[in-house]
């Protein structure tokens, strides 16, 4: 793994998003859409855990929308010309960056555009941001792999859906509690325990794809 790589494989995506803008700003009408809709329902959600809910549902079908097309450019011939020319761990690591940054700007965008319509029930707003920062990282390095994973079936959608979701399960749970604590104010120290698992979930998530990436790579 060299660190010339993997700038290059990201400044490759980056290019690619660029020149397919769609696949981007789909995500983006999804979530505008989806707030809109719940804005026309509710008008302003008042109860917190219905708030925190619904918030955190749009965030994770956006983030496994922005994973979904992970592979997308890797297929057929590609596929073999990035196999002889980068290392296997470079190109996962460069995918998780770049759906790290990816899914970073669109979780703050669905912030916005969702606490401008529903309201902001938040009170401690440095500890939300940071849950939202550690939950686009964790989103990103696991749906990631498991994009990985899907496109050795075809970049199957049904197969990343089926597999991201259960995974994601103790990465939410947990997400969502500290966001709660958020809402009523608690401080950053009294959820650094919680703040802590999340971090060791995404060292344990970023380190199993570092490792495994490579077989599933070459099969």
């Amino acid at each position: 793994m060299k660190v010339k790589e993997i700038t290059a494989l990201v400044k490759k995506d980056f290019t690619l998003e660029l020149r397919q803008k769609y696949s981007f700003f789909s995500v983006l009408l999804y979530v505008i859409s989806t707030t809109y809709i719940s804005y026309l329902v509710f008008k302003q959600v008042s109860d917190y855990r219905s708030w925190n809910a619904l918030f955190w549902i749009i965030l994770i079908f956006a983030s496994i929308s922005t994973a979904t097309r992970s592979f997308q450019n890797e297929g057929g011939g590609r596929y073999h010309y990035y196999f002889q020319l980068f290392d296997a761990r470079s190109i996962i690591i460069s995918k998780i960056i770049y759906n790290g940054l990816v899914t970073t700007f669109i979780v703050l965008f669905t912030y916005l555009f969702f606490s401008l319509l529903l309201g902001n029930p938040v009170k401690n707003q440095g500890l939300f941001l940071i849950t939202l920062i550690l939950g686009s990282t964790g989103f990103s390095s696991l749906l990631t792999m498991v994009a990985g994973i899907a496109s050795k079936a075809n970049n199957n959608a049904t197969l990343m859906a089926v597999l991201s979701i259960p995974l994601l399960l103790p990465l939410v749970i947990t997400l969502v509690e500290i966001s709660t604590q958020a809402i009523f104010g608690l401080s950053i120290l009294e959820n650094i325990s919680l703040i802590g698992v999340i971090v060791l979930l995404n060292l344990l998530i970023v380190t199993l794809s570092f490792l495994l990436f490579p077989y599933i790579w070459r099969d």
